[in-house]
Order: C-alpha cells, then structure tokens, then sequence
C-alpha cells in the first residue's frame, strides 16, 4: 500500500472537493493513487477552455531546455502531459495545472501553473502567463479545492524509482499576484516488506510479544 501511495503522484488527478477537470495524457504503467491527491470529482464551474498544453510548455521560456528536448510522443502523437482546469489565481477564468511526464516510468519532471492574463506578443488579446514552475524527478500538482497541491517523492541514496523513502506534500495558495508557501506535510514510507506492511496499511509491522 506504501509502495502504491508512493508511486501514485505519477497517475494523480484532481482532488475531493476541488475546483479543477483534468485532460489525461499519454497511457500510464499500472500504478497507485497517492495519499495527497484525492478521486477527480466535479468540474470548475466556470467554462472550460481547453489549452495546447504541449505548445504552451514548448513555447514558454521559463521551461527548461531539457524538458523541451525530452518531450516528445510516446505513442503515435500522444504526450506525456497530464492537463488540469480550475480556479487557483480568482483571475475569472480557470487556471491550467500542466504536468510534464516520462514515457516509460510516468514520473512527473516538471509542473507549471499558467494564468489568462498576459499579454499577446502582437499585443492584441490576452495569453497564458507562466506563474508557478517546479522542475525535478518524481514531481506533480493537483488542485485541491482551490489550493495548489504539489506532491514531490523523497529518494534517500540507493532508493530506486519504484520505492522512495517518501514524499514531501506542499499547499501553494494565490496570495496577492504569486503563489506561497501555506502548508507542509512530509511522510515517511515503511520499508519494512514491500507491499507496505503485512495488513497493506503502510504501517510498520507490531512485534510478537516476549514470553
């Protein structure tokens, strides 16, 4: 069960109670849903623009080259970028949650939160501004009933990318004109047997009692 939560940031969606719809992207290896990111549930009640999320991400200049090069279809024209829609910025239109991912193991390489407000390069009309950007391994954003919820796996040395030792649970909300820092939980994975623990509950196993 550990072992599933840990991997489950590769394969999360929207959360209990949020704000936000989700377009899927490429198909994923069979992995878990994590602990922080509840079921998807109802879409934003504004209404839905659906972006490019690969040309946003390929036409940002705050996204890192190495993204870019490695992003690239896994199957046929299929990306590997998981897209979210809801309000986390109250800009009156819903905000857009990109997940970049690699094709073999899913794991998340880089999250951006875009917000309709920037200005067109040609000036005319309004354009998708980068807001908030994390790149590393094992990384991944969900909206949570209007909060940004970045979930991001803890490697000690030697861990391999199926078991971390754990993950670190960040809370983002829209204060002013950036996103800060309002909540911090980070959990530690027992490895104690591989499926986290004999009654799968990731807990450590209790000791038989000393006659």
């Amino acid at each position: 069960m550990a072992v599933a939560a840990a991997l489950g940031l590769l394969t999360a969606g929207c959360s209990t109670g949020g704000t936000g719809t989700r377009d899927e992207g490429a198909a994923r290896t069979d992995q878990g849903t994590p602990s922080s990111a509840p079921a998807p549930t109802s879409a934003a009640s504004s209404p839905v623009k659906k972006v490019n999320a690969v040309r946003l991400i390929m036409n940002d200049p705050k996204v890192s080259d190495q993204v870019k090069d490695d992003l690239k279809p896994c199957v046929a024209d299929a990306y590997p970028v998981d897209t979210s829609y809801g309000n986390l910025t109250d800009s009156g239109t819903p905000d857009v949650v990109v997940n970049v991912l690699t094709c073999g193991d899913a794991v998340g390489v880089g999250t951006y939160v875009y917000r309709l407000g920037g200005v067109k390069d040609d000036g005319k009309g309004t354009a998708y501004e980068n807001v908030f950007s994390l790149e590393e391994p094992a990384v991944y954003s969900a909206i949570d009933r209007g909060d940004l919820v970045v979930t991001k796996q803890v490697y000690a040395e030697g861990d391999p990318v199926s078991y971390p030792s754990g993950e670190d649970v960040v809370t983002y909300r829209w204060t002013g004109s950036k996103f800060t820092e309002h909540d911090r939980v980070h959990n530690e994975y027992s490895k104690t047997v591989g499926d986290g623990g004999i009654d799968g509950s990731g807990a450590e196993p209790t000791p038989a009692p000393k006659n």
